[in-house]
């Protein structure tokens, strides 16, 4: 038996609540279970340096928790000077699994930044930053295609990840905090909508690993992924 009750094969309850910021050219609030963050995507008229005149755009992203986002308080990372090695591990992961699903071209010479911020932290953080992370990257583009300055869809496929592991000598889908803490095996999947792979982390936290069980784990994640990107398509339809 899990912690939550959800069976094996079962997703927290997801919802994506676009919009969600004034200010920002795309934006939502993505919860998964008790996992909350918001992402939002900045348009600007720029790309990094070894990219200029290239034509080329560029997608990137930043990645931070609120001091309460976990259950005891943390210390702002803007207070110690410099970000931790968890958090640029982090938006790197952001950047490269977005850029993974862009036409960069289409797209033309300008940058869009994705910032997502943990609101509230249950597990899966990381995965939960870049299925919203593309909602609101898919929100920017379009305003880019309404108002003409890009002509061709540059996303090409949604991009979304789950977090899948053994627990209790069980393979199951979409770790929360109790599982993720005592998991036996913790992967993060990325992947596209149409079920490419685009990158997968997997460690053996407390025992070794089959086979067998990554292909169980594989199937579990690509069921989630499914369920993610219908999820992402709903709320941006």
């Amino acid at each position: 038996m899990r912690p939550s009750g959800r069976d094996l094969n079962e997703m927290r309850a997801v919802s994506i609540e676009t919009g969600f910021t004034k200010h920002a050219e795309g934006s939502c609030l993505i919860k998964m279970g008790d996992t909350h963050v918001l992402c939002t995507a900045t348009i600007e008229d720029r790309v990094p340096p070894f990219i200029k005149g290239s034509g080329l755009g560029w997608v990137t992203a930043e990645y931070g928790m609120l001091p309460r986002a976990t259950n005891t308080r943390m210390r702002r990372e803007a207070a110690s000077g410099k970000q931790g090695g968890r958090t640029v591990e982090i938006q790197r992961l952001i950047g490269r699994a977005l850029r993974a699903g862009v036409d960069r071209v289409a797209l033309g010479e300008r940058q869009i930044t994705v910032d997502c911020d943990v609101i509230q932290a249950d597990g899966g953080t990381r995965c939960a930053s870049i299925t919203g992370g593309w909602v609101a990257l898919r929100l920017a583009v379009n305003k880019l295609m309404k108002t003409g300055d890009v002509i061709s869809d540059p996303l090409v496929d949604p991009v979304a990840a789950v977090s899948c592991g053994i627990y209790a000598g069980q393979s199951v889908l979409d770790l929360d905090y109790p599982e993720d803490s005592e998991a036996g095996v913790d992967g993060n999947f990325i992947m596209t909508g149409s079920g490419k792979l685009i990158e997968v982390q997997m460690s053996a936290e407390g025992s070794v690993f089959s086979r067998v069980q990554m292909d169980q784990l594989m199937d579990l994640a690509e069921q989630g992924v499914s369920e993610l990107a219908a999820a992402q398509k709903a709320a941006t339809a």
